[in-house]
């Protein structure tokens, strides 16, 4: 069954339009394509555009995207808006260490975004960026402890510059890195183990006091 799309996106800008798009196939979301100015059906939440565009838009919800910007968090917005949440109930943060850097983030058991980051600091920035723009009663950062020692100097990077209320846990990859289908095991790539372990419940870190 095809899922009606809740998004729309109208631009003639191809670099927008481009990043806009690449970003909502990546996610599996929905997306109507329109030029400026078409009418827009009513099943339509929100209308992504660029500035020069939005005064041809006739919708109540349009949200202005800036070529030179990541499009996650405009699109972050809309799915925000699309579901009526100003604030999820709980946002996890899923990071699998490794020679590549899996991260995922899920609002209230949705997929916002899952990226692949060369270097702990990408990976960590990441983190940084999706807590800042998805507030939500309840933040979770889960790490995968495949490799210990990355484990461990990414929570101690973000025990040092999170508050207490957001929760560190230590998760055990076993199961994560692999999908079952028809009998076979397939590898999964380190983005998708991140969703993984995501899901996990782990350990709780306990946060060390400096005296």
């Amino acid at each position: 069954m095809r899922v009606r799309a809740r998004i729309a996106v109208a631009t003639v800008s191809g670099k927008a339009y481009y990043k806009l798009v690449n970003e909502l196939k990546s996610r599996n979301i929905p997306f109507l394509s329109l030029v400026p100015g078409e009418p827009i059906p009513q099943s339509i939440g929100v209308v992504l555009t660029t500035d020069s565009e939005k005064s041809l838009i006739n919708h109540q919800k349009v949200l202005v995207y800036n070529i030179e910007e990541d499009p996650s968090n405009v699109i972050n917005e809309a799915l925000r808006i699309i579901t009526s949440k100003n604030l999820y109930e709980e946002l996890i943060i899923g990071v699998d260490p490794g020679k590549t850097f899996g991260v995922a983030v899920l609002a209230d058991g949705k997929i916002l975004r899952r990226e692949e980051f060369s270097s702990i600091e990408k990976a960590i920035d990441m983190i940084f960026v999706e807590l800042k723009n998805n507030p939500s009663k309840i933040q979770k950062i889960r790490i995968g402890k495949g490799v210990p020692d990355l484990a461990e100097e990414i929570a101690r990077r973000l025990e040092s510059s999170l508050p207490e209320n957001i929760v560190i846990e230590m998760v055990d990859e076993a199961g994560t890195s692999t999908l079952k289908n028809m009998g076979f095991k397939r590898k999964l790539s380190d983005a998708d183990s991140a969703i993984k372990i995501a899901s996990k419940k782990g350990e709780r870190r306990t946060r060390s006091v400096d005296g």
